[in-house]
């Protein structure tokens, strides 16, 4: 089974009702089909950038759940028939490795030892641009 995100567009005739059957209607679709829903349906209504279906305000719902990949027709082809659902948009929702990654804390290395001796090593000492001009002279028997 995969995680897929549903959002669809209702038109804003209905009430809030007729809307609630709606979605518990979709959400028989998805039981139908032998999917579990995740995350509980959330509605609201939205003005829309374009008119869609000369509708210029719809009510927005989205909700997510597990399916066996083969289902997903049956399941687009039965909201397709519902009148007052004006799109939908069926995706395919992808863990990212990043989240399932172990969180790893950084650990501030020790400063370089000899291993014979175990004594520290020193870092080169910075070079001032002025002694660098002064053996470049020197170099040049300027």
């Amino acid at each position: 089974m995969q995680n897929y995100e549903l959002a669809y567009l209702v038109t804003p005739e209905v009430s809030e009702e007729e809307l609630k059957g709606l979605i518990e209607k979709i959400g028989g679709f998805i039981s139908d089909e032998q999917g579990t829903i995740d995350k509980t349906p959330f509605s609201s209504k939205r003005r829309l950038g374009y008119p869609i279906k000369k509708q210029r305000e719809a009510f927005l719902v989205s909700m997510d759940f597990h399916l066996a990949a083969e289902k997903t027709e049956n399941l687009k082809k039965k909201i397709e028939s519902e009148g007052q659902i004006l799109r939908h948009l069926l995706m395919v929702k992808r863990v990212s490795k990043k989240a399932l990654a172990p969180q790893r804390h950084f650990i501030k290395k020790a400063p370089k030892t000899s291993e014979k001796t175990h004594e520290k090593i020193s870092e080169p000492k910075k070079v001032e641009l002025e002694e660098i001009d002064q053996k470049i002279e020197e170099i040049l028997g300027e």
